[in-house]
């Protein structure tokens, strides 16, 4: 071993996988980023004097005699108001040729905040998507995940949140980033000029899976120093967390860790709370708010990601194909919100909750009549309104390309119950009838 400049140097490798190597080194910390034959590369695991380290892009044609060096620090970010309408890759370096950020560094991934520190959740965060703010309102220092197929546009949706949210700045975490959709985001961000409060991580389907794994760390850094020193609320939308656990499995895996449920580490659990925990309303006023997107394989609710993410987080929004209108929707029976009570009512207009219950429950009636359709029972009357009622419902209500306020949202469904059902039907309270019951 040589030194150079406090940099410990090695130079015999005693192992080498497709993702990792391994080495005798005494007085390296976890975390700690190195580079391996001039590659990128972080501590994963320590045991004695046995160091494993994750290599970011590859061990390919790395030899046994490969030089090691240890930095002596873990991954760490620029932050500083410049951050605000620049993308940056994995690493936190700016991308398309911009300038180095100015600004103090932070480490990334460190402890979520203490429990003293937090305040119960109770600001409203707005999307303008009625799905969420109608039926699954968000509320700020919420962590929430989306759980959606493959197939579904579910970055676009992202793009809609981030460009319509009610926040003082958005973040991405975009890990494997199909580079379609990655020139999406870029495009929608800079045609709607809303870069100054918008920040972009980015790692793409092209450049190293193990990659991701940095991604969100950087995004939260980011996202702390906007919350803590500014006090602003910052939303921050993760996609696609089904990816990054793939990642952490193919390290775990090369690391001959034994795998767990799906082939996914043991460690899955702690390696998404530790993200999602970042989630925080600070009595300040700054807030973290995060939204991650997690694509479900076939449908697969039980799959170890979307069942752990379940555990962690405060509800779930779903996506899904609704074949009467041929829209995607935020389905209202799957969706939750476990944090919603806290401000509907409260933080919006005193009819919110009934109107949110008697809409979902007018639905419910629909389905129950589509059952009865396709199993060859005649409707009745009620039934053929209702299901009309479903029909306007999910196109103007429910669809994700809807963008309204939240009292819009309100006046449009008392003008659908007004349209198919009777007062008595709607069975809301009757000084709200009274009130917001269109007049015509």
């Amino acid at each position: 071993m040589e030194t150079k400049a406090f940099q410990r140097v090695y130079t015999q490798l005693t192992g080498i996988t497709k993702a990792t190597v391994t080495l005798k080194a005494q007085g390296v910390a976890n975390d700690e980023l190195a580079s391996v034959a001039g590659r990128l590369a972080q501590v994963v695991k320590i045991m004695g004097d046995t160091v494993t380290l994750q290599v970011f892009s590859g061990t390919e044609d790395i030899p046994s005699n490969a030089e090691v060096v240890f930095y002596g620090e873990p991954p760490k970010l620029k932050v500083g108001d410049d951050l605000a309408g620049r993308f940056f890759d994995a690493y936190g370096n700016p991308m398309f040729g911009a300038a180095e950020i100015e600004g103090k560094e932070v480490e990334i991934g460190g402890p979520s905040v203490n429990p003293l520190r937090r305040k119960q959740p109770s600001e409203l965060i707005a999307t303008g998507i009625a799905g969420i703010d109608l039926n699954n309102t968000l509320v700020t220092g919420q962590k929430i995940p989306f759980f959606a197929d493959p197939d579904q546009p579910y970055n676009q949706v992202m793009a809609n949140v981030a460009l319509r949210a009610q926040a003082d700045k958005i973040i991405l975490g975009g890990m494997g980033l199909p580079n379609d959709d990655f020139l999406y985001f870029k495009n929608v961000f800079e045609n709607a000029g809303a870069l100054d409060r918008i920040i972009s991580f980015v790692n793409t389907t092209e450049q190293p899976a193990v990659e991701r794994l940095l991604v969100p760390d950087m995004a939260l850094a980011a996202a702390e120093y906007f919350a803590v020193e500014k006090n602003e609320k910052v939303l921050v939308l993760l996609t696609d967390m089904t990816l990054y656990a793939d990642a952490l499995s193919i390290v775990s895996n090369r690391m001959d860790q034994i795998p767990s449920k799906d082939s996914m580490p043991g460690s899955l659990y702690s390696d998404l709370a530790k993200i999602y925990e970042k989630a925080v309303q600070f009595p300040e006023g700054g807030s973290i708010t995060i939204i991650a997107v997690t694509t479900l394989s076939g449908g697969d609710i039980t799959h170890a990601v979307p069942d752990n993410t379940g555990y962690i987080t405060e509800g779930q929004l779903y996506l899904r194909s609704d074949s009467d209108t041929g829209k995607v929707i935020v389905d209202p029976f799957r969706s939750l919100s476990r944090l919603k009570q806290l401000v509907i009512g409260k933080k919006t207009r005193e009819d919110h909750p009934q109107v949110m219950n008697a809409a979902v429950r007018l639905y419910a009636d629909a389905a129950n009549a589509k059952t009865k359709l396709e199993n060859g029972f005649d409707l009745t009357d009620y039934d053929e309104r209702a299901l009309n009622f479903a029909r306007d419902y999910s196109e103007k209500l429910l669809a994700i390309d809807v963008n309204i306020e939240v009292e819009v949202m309100l006046n449009t469904a008392w003008q659908l119950f007004a349209k198919y059902f009777t007062q008595t039907e709607v069975a809301i309270k009757n000084e709200l009838v009274q009130k917001y019951w269109p007049k015509n």
